[in-house]
């Protein structure tokens, strides 16, 4: 008789909770945050509601875990450096201006932006998850430019890093202009006009 082994919950379990992600990320681009419910997301995943409630309090606790899954391994590789600085900061945040420009990313962040602004929990853990690793990568790149000489002593790298990405998630998340390239080569210029060494 051919041995039978019990299902791997794990496996199950790991399966259930990337068709949740994937279902939420869609809908939250379809249907948009305010229609988007527990519901909606368990019966697009083809699970029970009482499923993704034993592990999410709430819509925007599961679309924070669908979103933030894995940026952690995105961050872990830092800033490309080849000792130009300006060259660095412009390659990725041309990269990242094509992602905030792709409507599936747009969705489910801007949703996340506005339930943390009524849900301070919910806001401290985005920022902690997403936003502060990536300003931590571009502190650590400014801060190795400011060893070999590009960025001047005096300069807090935090500060510098927020100078560079504080203009652009602005214009992004309130809409006041576009991202293209042209616009992060110019924020890139203009703040490095104050960071580079004088004299």
């Amino acid at each position: 008789m051919a041995n039978k082994t019990a299902p791997d919950s794990t496996r199950r379990s790991e399966r259930s909770r990337r068709a949740i992600f994937d279902a939420a990320l869609a809908l939250v681009g379809e249907v948009g945050y305010d229609k988007l419910t527990i519901e909606g997301i368990a019966s697009r995943a083809g699970v029970g509601k009482q499923t993704i409630y034993r592990w999410w309090p709430s819509k925007a606790a599961v679309l924070l875990d669908a979103f933030t899954a894995g940026a952690e391994a995105d961050y872990e590789t830092g800033l490309p450096d080849t000792g130009d600085l300006a060259a660095d900061l412009k390659f990725v945040l041309r990269a990242t201006a094509d992602e905030f420009n792709d409507p599936a990313f747009q969705a489910p962040y801007r949703a996340l932006a506005v339930a943390g602004a009524n849900d301070e929990e919910l806001s401290r853990t985005f920022v902690a998850r997403l936003l502060e690793p990536g300003i931590r990568v571009y502190t650590d790149r400014i801060r190795a430019a400011q060893e070999s000489g590009e960025v001047a002593a005096g300069i807090d790298p935090r500060m510098a890093a927020e100078m560079v990405l504080s203009p652009f998630s602005q214009r992004w998340l309130m809409r006041t202009g576009e991202l293209t390239y042209d616009y992060v080569d110019t924020l890139v210029d203009l703040a490095l006009s104050g960071l580079r060494p004088r004299g």
